[in-house]
């Protein structure tokens, strides 16, 4: 038997939160409300992440773009992902939801801007 203990982020109360696992089964014990339940049982079986980061522009009016993952990606993607991120340069202007990295890491998750960049 296996006992891990989360703090939730389903929702702003920050449940402290005992999971037990054994036998096939996952106990949540702690939540106040039903997100607290499916947060644990996915964090304990599939941990996935938003990653957010920079990507280098040329020819804007600032040197960085701000980038994340449309949707959370495994876990254990994050460093391979990141090496993907690290690699592109993009060309001004860059706008909110550009879609910048297609299949990152081939997660089936794009990359895309969350910042403005106009042109220099």
């Amino acid at each position: 038997m296996e006992v891990r203990e989360l703090t939730c982020i389903g929702c702003p109360l920050g449940c402290q939160l005992t999971v037990t696992m054994g036998n096939d089964e996952i106990k949540v014990e702690g939540n106040t409300c039903p997100r607290g339940e499916a947060y644990a049982k996915k964090e304990v079986t599939n941990p996935t992440r938003i990653v957010t980061s920079t990507v280098r522009v040329e020819g804007g009016t600032i040197e960085r773009a701000a980038v994340k993952t449309a949707s959370d990606i495994p876990k254990g993607k994050i460093f391979d992902c990141m090496k993907e991120i690290r690699a592109v340069k993009v060309a001004a202007p860059v706008h909110i939801g550009d879609v910048i990295i297609a299949d990152c890491a081939g997660t089936g998750v794009a990359v895309v801007a969350s910042k403005n960049v106009g042109r220099a």
